[in-house]
């Protein structure tokens, strides 16, 4: 069991000293905290402070290095290389930016990224990450619930799913010009799991604005699936009546279901999914790891695929 109480987690026990010394002395100079969620949004450039109060939602694992964090992705948008998103997202144009949100809600709304940083306080959440591939990070995000935004906009009776939409910059993202995929990206999840609270809406990593390769400006983070759940730059949450047909289920439904729980005991057809590589801890002779059911939040998640068959709905 990983979850602590507020009270008793501290910051030095979730990010590097070295992170939250930075923070404080970015804190000292500007003054404050808040006076750092105040700035309009065209004023964080990338590499900014983006401070954060610690959350009873973090692991305590060793965390993934910054440089592999942001070295080593998969952004189609951008490459099918793991490379390719670190080399090719500088162009994405992140500002002006704002996320329509719409569908059965009772108050649709358009929400620039000036409002959503300071819609809800911001947290330091260390997750894992599990990708399909059979890699996993520990990731310190900075964001808030996508419970915040929902509430927002009250959801009708009819939402069933909750649909997200990444952007499409032609212009400025080679990947799509590829048919690898059908543009824009698409992910979707039941209404209980956006609702979530572990399911994160996500505008930096390690205590700073989040790059452009892992997502910018703001994107998901759905720690107990797999990690192509998490959709990147988002534009839209639409709220539905039926299960939306995500991405991947269109491009290869064979390989690639609605749920991508984690999960050790379903095999990918052409891998296993019993075990795990963590990224940083690359020695030729080091051992994989278990993979863990639903990535190890099982004790937050696992009522809510009550008497479900997982193994059918992957």
């Amino acid at each position: 069991m990983f979850v602590r109480k507020p009270g008793d987690v501290l910051p030095s026990e979730i990010t590097p000293e070295s992170v939250w010394q930075s923070r404080r002395e970015w804190m000292l100079r500007t003054g404050a905290a808040a006076a750092a969620l105040s700035l309009p949004a065209w004023a964080r450039a990338e590499g900014d402070a983006l401070p954060g109060r610690a959350s009873p939602f973090s692991v305590m694992e060793k965390q993934t290095p910054i440089k592999d964090v942001t070295t080593y992705n998969n952004y189609y948008e951008f490459g099918l290389d793991k490379s390719d998103p670190a080399a090719n997202a500088g162009k994405l144009q992140v500002r002006p930016w704002t996320v329509k949100v719409e569908g059965e809600v009772e108050k649709p709304a358009t929400f620039d990224i000036d409002t959503l940083l300071k819609l809800a306080p911001m947290e330091d959440r260390v997750y894992r990450l599990r990708c399909v591939e059979g890699w996993s990070m520990v990731i310190p995000w900075v964001g808030y619930s996508v419970a915040e935004v929902l509430k927002q906009v009250q959801p009708t009776s009819k939402a069933k799913y909750v649909e997200f939409v990444s952007v499409v910059q032609r212009e400025n993202m080679p990947g799509v010009r590829s048919a690898v995929l059908d543009w824009p990206y698409v992910e979707a999840l039941r209404i209980d799991e956006a609702m979530h609270p572990l399911t994160m809406l996500v505008f930096g990593l390690y205590g700073k604005v989040l790059p452009k390769q892992n997502g910018a400006p703001l994107r998901l983070a759905v720690p107990w699936k797999y990690g192509f759940k998490s959709a990147k730059s988002l534009v839209a949450i639409r709220l539905v009546e039926k299960q939306p047909v995500s991405s991947w289920m269109k491009a290869a439904p064979q390989e690639y279901g609605f749920y991508a729980n984690v999960n050790p005991d379903v095999p990918h057809p052409r891998w296993s999914q019993a075990t795990e590589r963590r990224i940083g801890e690359d020695g030729l002779f080091t051992p994989k790891r278990k993979t863990l059911a639903f990535n190890g939040y099982a004790d937050q998640v696992a009522s809510l695929y009550q008497g479900m068959d997982l193994k059918a709905n992957y």
